[in-house]
């Protein structure tokens, strides 16, 4: 399968240079495996899921730790999840040292929790998802991430900007997400992105959701998928959910927490520092790939979406996740990714919370825009004193639609 630049491997060479290791998490089949082995084709690769390796490094961590002190790539990690309080001692043995090991691994309590606790101050981790569209067709990050980024942001630069992708590009990637393996491959085969999604929904459960959570019910819980499916890009109510499939709000709860935590479905939290508006605190989710949610729509092409109810919403989770990503690619602490509504149903799709400033932005598929397309963005950006508001759309050109607010088509992300 051909092999295509990823966005993240600057990010991640720069972590190498500050931190013994760097942990790459993110949903199954977004690439991992193969970034890590491009950036560091001449490092030792160990991959826990081969019985081999598992053998050799669990049947004597110690040692195995003693032979591989540096230069040593370490797969799907979560499978043996004592490696890390080994690993913490190694490290110790020579703080100073730098870049010495690449972990992955698809997310799990396992790894979220050795990480977080054996390995604090020790380790950087990234998260990776599947092609971001620039990724895609092969073009740099946008400059769009460099302006917004800056602590003081001179909003005339965005009239610089420069669309790098087609509007085309745009929807096909919309419709058809970023998994690697069904876009590529799919290129070639026109049925193999749907027979893709088949499988790799029964392998996610039967080899991560089983293995994770041995006492779920498969059967319920791939229902509980396909519900969530009509309820992507809303607030969820998870009694309402619970209740169409006959599980208590407990498990629908726990099963929304096994989607969030293993980066199948996004729970975006509430912004709530208003203290002028009551504020909506329920969160809003979405599946984080598009292709995931038209596939279990049963969407077979892009006419079809373009008219189906949860297009707008849909592209709202699109766009919110070429902006996620994209920030993400940037070395920058402290960030922090919202919605806001108000109790009057004012509503703006992302809140970005950072110590460069708040940005909020909105989302429309559409390409022209009515005033009462700003009310919120107008609302927050005067409550707040918010500097600056985006609006993301699919118009041809970059607007200034009033003295804060900034049209900017989606073509820029």
């Amino acid at each position: 399968m051909m092999v295509k630049n990823r966005i993240l491997s600057q990010k991640i060479n720069q972590l190498l240079e500050m931190f013994p290791v760097v942990a790459i998490v993110g949903s199954r089949q977004c690439g991992k495996s193969t970034l890590v082995q491009a950036l560091r084709p001449d490092w030792k690769y160990y991959d826990l899921e081969r019985p081999d390796d598992f053998q050799l490094i669990s049947s004597d961590p110690i040692g195995f730790f003693d032979r591989r002190k540096e230069n040593t790539i370490i797969d799907e990690a979560q499978q043996f999840p004592e490696l890390f309080q080994v690993l913490r001692g190694v490290i110790d043995e020579d703080r100073e040292a730098s870049g010495r090991y690449l972990l992955t691994g698809s997310s799990s309590p396992e790894i979220v929790k050795g990480l977080t606790e054996s390995l604090a101050g020790r380790i950087a981790t990234v998260e990776l998802w599947p092609f971001k569209t620039v990724e895609f067709y092969d073009k740099p990050l946008p400059a769009i991430y460099r302006i917004i980024t800056k602590k003081k942001v001179d909003i005339r630069e965005f009239t610089d900007l420069k669309p790098g992708l087609t509007l085309n590009q745009v929807y096909e990637q919309w419709f058809k997400g970023g998994y690697p393996e069904p876009r590529i491959k799919g290129s070639r085969f026109a049925k193999f992105h749907g027979l893709w999604m088949d499988e790799y929904f029964s392998d996610y459960i039967r080899r991560d959701i089983q293995r994770l959570f041995p006492r779920i019910n498969p059967q319920v819980f791939r229902l509980f998928i396909q519900t969530l499916s009509f309820h992507s890009g809303n607030i969820i109510n998870q009694s309402d959910i619970a209740r169409a499939l006959e599980v208590s709000s407990v498990t629908a709860k726990s099963y929304l927490e096994i989607l969030h935590d293993t980066f199948i479905w996004r729970n975006l939290r509430s912004y709530d520092r208003n203290k002028l508006k009551k504020i909506q605190k329920a969160s809003k989710g979405f599946f984080r790939d598009q292709g995931i949610l038209h596939h279990l729509l049963k969407i077979n092409d892009l006419d079809s979406l373009l008219i189906h109810p949860t297009a707008g919403t849909s592209f709202e989770a699109f766009v919110i996740e070429e902006i996620i990503r994209g920030i993400q690619c940037m070395l920058e602490p402290g960030i922090d990714f919202h919605y806001y509504r108000t109790r009057d149903k004012s509503e703006i799709d992302l809140i970005v919370e950072a110590p460069f400033g708040l940005i909020p932005i909105e989302i429309k598929l559409g390409h022209k825009i009515s005033k009462r397309d700003l009310f919120a963005l107008n609302n927050f950006l005067k409550d707040t004193q918010t500097p600056f508001g985006i609006l993301v759309n699919n118009s041809e050109k970059i607007e200034l639609l009033n003295d804060k607010i900034f049209q900017i088509p989606a073509t820029c992300f």
